[in-house]
């Protein structure tokens, strides 16, 4: 058994180090995220944990699209719905599916743990987002410390991380 999730694993590093570039960003992602909620199950690591991550890189995939839209111009009404919409149905759907979420067992405070995860990281990562905007306007349009846009972000899912690993660990 080990063997087989051994060579699944060396065979998916393999893969993404010799991988090119997608043009894509929502399905890889989708399979991506998938993969590692996988390996996070294996590894024994809370889903709730996991969710933190993953609402993270939602959040910021949302703040990437919605920038690139800005680049090109397009400019529709209701953009900012649609793409969130979009991108939590394209990462929450699939796990529904899977049976990633909605487990009748796997919840905390009656909210399944995956899909707590993600509310609660989605709102820690958008937080350090705003702080880093907050910080960065009222000095002069300058950032405080180098990196400071992707460590702010980063923070509250770490420190976020932290707490939710001491409340659900057994």
């Amino acid at each position: 058994m080990l063997k087989k999730y051994l060579s699944i694993f060396l065979a998916a590093l393999v893969a993404l180090l010799v991988a090119l570039p997608a043009k894509a960003v929502c399905p890889v992602c989708t399979i991506a995220v998938g993969a590692c909620v996988g390996l996070a199950r294996w590894l024994k690591i809370d889903d709730t944990i996991s969710g933190l991550w993953i609402g993270g890189l939602v959040v910021s995939m949302i703040v990437w699209t919605l920038s690139w839209f800005n680049t090109k111009k397009w400019r529709f009404w209701g953009r900012e719905v649609l793409v969130v919409v979009f991108y939590y149905a394209s990462i929450i759907i699939p796990f529904y599916y899977k049976d990633f979420i909605g487990h009748p067992l796997n919840k905390c405070g009656g909210v399944d743990k995956l899909l707590l995860g993600m509310i609660v990281g989605s709102a820690g990562f958008l937080a350090g987002m705003i702080i880093h905007h907050f910080l960065k306007k009222y000095h002069s349009g300058r950032v405080y410390f180098s990196f400071q846009k992707v460590i702010l972000p980063l923070i509250p899912l770490m420190i976020l991380s932290a707490v939710f690993y001491f409340i659900t660990k057994n």
